[in-house]
């Protein structure tokens, strides 16, 4: 049981920012996390803060085990009105823990994030939440088709460890420091700026990691269209279309409910081939003449 559940809400809140300040205070990733590749080899679990939660402190320039093939999934705290949403995020978590490699998403419970996380643990693998500090205070996300308001995010749940972060941008360098692929499962206004950010990163240099996207029932066929429109009109180069691949399933989309798209996903990302980046800059350097990781210019 959480040990603050008896305290008042005031009370409680500014008890769990104070222990988090003392607890998580976070540093800055050195130039290794930039090798943290898609290996072979599989990961280790980080050591992780004892009290009073299962929390992991934000990735630092001292961490020697990086994910090596952690994937990062975004998706979102609503399940969709299709059960095929709810179908694929299943699959993709039950794919990622056959594959030995750890799952890295945000930190809730309830929707497609629940589902995937849920499925994960259930084939035994290791599953890491990265929340913003506010989220946790208020108890979690929204619902956001139904308008409500539930505790969506635990951090006191079995299997599922969890690094508190201040911001939502923070969460987002956050995963990707500790992940080498990402995958994007349909969602709202969040997980499509989570995946056409990662790719705007691989655009200009920051990363060089795999972004798929799974296009249960076309819903990110909108997507492939408003990138090529991009490239037609002249505001994309023509190769970075391939910067985010799409995995399409079967043509009849009254297949897609039971369509093993975790499979196809974990498939399209062994076969992923890099696509150089297009914009050349040193994302090491900061304006104090200091270097750091490239993801510090997140």
């Amino acid at each position: 049981m959480n040990t603050s559940s008896h305290r008042p809400a005031n009370a409680r809140n500014s008890w769990l920012s104070s222990w988090f300040q003392r607890g998580t205070a976070s540093q800055n990733l050195g130039a290794a996390g930039q090798r943290s590749l898609c290996s072979k080899t599989k990961a280790t679990t980080a050591s992780t803060i004892s009290a009073p939660f299962d929390i992991q402190p934000p990735m630092t320039v001292n961490s020697q085990k990086l994910e090596s093939r952690a994937v990062a999934v975004f998706c979102g705290s609503s399940t969709g009105r299709e059960p095929a949403f709810a179908a694929a995020a299943k699959s993709l978590g039950k794919a990622i823990a056959e594959a030995s490699r750890p799952l890295v998403y945000g930190g809730g419970s309830a929707g497609t994030m629940g589902i995937v996380s849920g499925a994960a643990l259930e084939g035994g693998g290791d599953v890491l939440g990265v929340i913003p500090f506010a989220m946790v205070a208020a108890g979690g996300e929204v619902e956001q088709t139904k308008d409500v308001h539930k505790p969506h995010i635990q951090l006191k749940e079995k299997g599922r460890e969890k690094v508190v972060v201040n911001s939502l941008h923070e969460r987002k360098a956050e995963m990707a420091k500790r992940s080498c692929a990402f995958i994007g499962l349909p969602g709202g206004y969040g997980t499509f700026e989570e995946v056409l950010e990662v790719v705007c990163w691989s655009q200009v240099g920051i990363h060089n990691k795999p972004v798929i996207v799974l296009n249960v029932r076309g819903f990110y066929e909108p997507l492939r269209e408003l990138i090529r429109n991009g490239v037609r009109e002249g505001f994309i180069v023509e190769k970075n279309e391939h910067l985010v691949r799409f995995v399409d399933g079967p043509a009849e989309r009254a297949e897609h409910e039971a369509f093993d798209w975790g499979t196809a996903a974990m498939a399209t990302l062994d076969e992923w081939q890099a696509v150089g980046a297009s914009h050349f800059y040193n994302w090491h350097l900061r304006k104090d003449g200091k270097e750091e990781d490239t993801l510090g210019a997140t």
